[in-house]
C-alpha cells in the first residue's frame, strides 16, 4: 500500500477565499439573513486580511431592542 497525500496551496486558497465568488456567495448569504430578521437590519460584505467577510447587524434602536430582547440576528441565522 503506497503513501498518498496532498499539499495545500496556500497561496490559492487565499485567493479562492477573497474572490468574487465567495463574495457573490456570502452577499447572497447574509441577503437571505437580512430578510429573515426584518426591518431595521443591515448588511455589510468586506475583503480582510485574509477573507471575505460578511456580518447582519441591528442598526435602529428599535432593531437593537428587538435583538436583544427576541435573539432575532441568532434565530435568522437557522
Amino acid at each position: 500500500m503506497s503513501k498518498q497525500g496532498f499539499k495545500l496551496n496556500y497561496a490559492g486558497i487565499g485567493q479562492l477565499m477573497k474572490s468574487s465568488g465567495m463574495q457573490s456567495m456570502l452577499e447572497e448569504k447574509a441577503s437571505e439573513v437580512q430578510g429573515r430578521a426584518g426591518p431595521g437590519y443591515k448588511k455589510d460584505i468586506y475583503v480582510g486580511k485574509t477573507r471575505a467577510n460578511a456580518m447582519v447587524y441591528a442598526s435602529t434602536y428599535e432593531a437593537k431592542k428587538d435583538n436583544k430582547k427576541n435573539n432575532t440576528l441568532l434565530k435568522a441565522v437557522r
